[in-house]
């Protein structure tokens, strides 16, 4: 598989704090990938980089094998998807209503939406599991509702890359596996996935590639047996691992 976003030597920062030191890390089309690291690693700055929402002080960022620079706002918003950490909605809008928003890169300024604008909003509620409650306001909606909702929208921009940032966060058991399965199926479909998560075994089951943070540099990438190997897990976490006979972590403990 091609890479559709490759991280070279990236260095970037907030003012004075460095945050990304020196990034050479790759996602690749029709894979998963995690990205997985202590609070503070860097992960949710990697994914603004990429972006183009914070400037890259040195190294290169590239998008579909064209430079980052060369892309505009709206190429970009058509090319990337990208949900979040944190995203939330409390407003007084409908469901279906906001999970068309995710349309909008695709349609010319107050134009209104076509057959195949209505086709992804709806293919992406179901997907979701959100038919059932796309007709009620998302500030009636449980925050696990609301995060599929959220999820549905970034599914209806029908982009060649997802970036999604802690999403399994507010989601119970059931729904956070039902998300690895749709991230899963987005891949399928040839979408370059990277997916930010805390939970090691949901990574290590689920995602093809693993990116390892710590201090802003990659530790490790590769697949999950190799990416989270004991040693990166000792000097990264320090945590050890319980695995199933395929070499999937499904227990941690402190060391």
């Amino acid at each position: 598989m091609s890479a559709a976003i490759v991280f070279a030597g990236v260095q970037a920062g907030y003012g004075a704090r460095q945050v990304l030191d020196g990034v050479d890390a790759s996602f690749a089309s029709g894979k998963v990938t995690g990205i997985v690291g202590p609070n503070g690693a860097g992960k949710t700055t990697l994914m603004r980089a990429a972006l183009g929402l914070m400037p890259i002080d040195s190294g290169a960022v590239t998008v579909l094998d064209r430079p980052l620079g060369a892309w505009s706002r709206e190429g970009l918003a058509q090319t990337i998807a990208y949900l979040p950490q944190g995203g939330d909605a409390h407003w007084p809008v409908e469901a279906r209503e906001l999970v068309a928003l995710g349309r909008l890169p695709h349609r010319a300024r107050f134009a209104p939406s076509r057959a195949v604008d209505l086709a992804a909003v709806d293919e992406a509620l179901a997907r979701c599991d959100a038919v059932k409650f796309a007709a009620r306001r998302m500030n009636e909606l449980s925050a696990g509702e609301r995060a599929r909702v959220l999820f549905a929208r970034a599914l209806a921009t029908g982009a060649k890359v997802l970036l999604a940032d802690e999403p399994a966060a507010y989601l119970d058991p059931a729904h956070q596996l039902r998300l690895m399965d749709l991230l899963r199926e987005e891949a399928a479909r040839g979408t370059a996935v990277a997916v930010t998560l805390h939970d090691l075994a949901l990574a290590s089951r689920h995602c093809d590639e693993i990116v390892v943070l710590d201090g802003g540099r990659v530790v490790a990438q590769g697949a999950p047996d190799v990416a989270l190997r004991d040693a990166v897990l000792a000097e990264v976490f320090a945590i050890a691992a319980e695995r199933a006979p395929s070499g999937a972590v499904v227990a941690l403990r402190r060391l």
